[in-house]
């Protein structure tokens, strides 16, 4: 199997793979998407994570989900919802270790109970119950 991060595969990306783009960062679909239209935001800087973003580079990616998802939402009318994250280190499940956001498109029906999100990373954290 190949090593995305020798070379770094976000570090290598071709024109044609990308769908929006700024100074510090570019936007593209993801290589195994969770569900239709799965984007990534990237810096152009190779840093590990996004605690080592500058404060432009945050807002230069921060455009890119901003852009990206109106494109998602003019493209496909039945996405109602996003969820978006980012990986920090291999315990956070992080497996290209340059940073990258995912903005991941949500419809109506995608799982049967949608409730706690991102949450379901830890999956007996996912559901809840809220206290009085």
């Amino acid at each position: 199997m190949k090593d995305p991060n020798n070379p770094c595969i976000f570090c290598k990306i071709s024109n044609e793979e990308l769908q929006f783009e700024n100074e510090l960062a570019y936007s593209s679909t993801d290589s195994y998407p969770v569900s239709k239209f799965h984007s990534l935001i990237v810096p152009k800087r190779h840093v590990q994570d996004y605690f080592e973003l500058s404060a432009e580079e945050v807002k230069a990616c921060h455009e890119l989900i901003l852009k990206t998802k109106e494109k998602i939402l003019n493209d496909d009318i039945t996405v109602k919802g996003f969820n978006i994250g980012t990986n920090s280190g291999k315990t956070a499940g992080q497996s290209i270790m340059h940073c990258h956001i995912h903005l991941i498109p949500r419809r109506e029906g995608d799982v049967e109970n949608p409730q706690g999100g991102v949450r379901s990373v830890i999956p007996s954290k996912q559901h809840y119950t809220r206290k009085s």
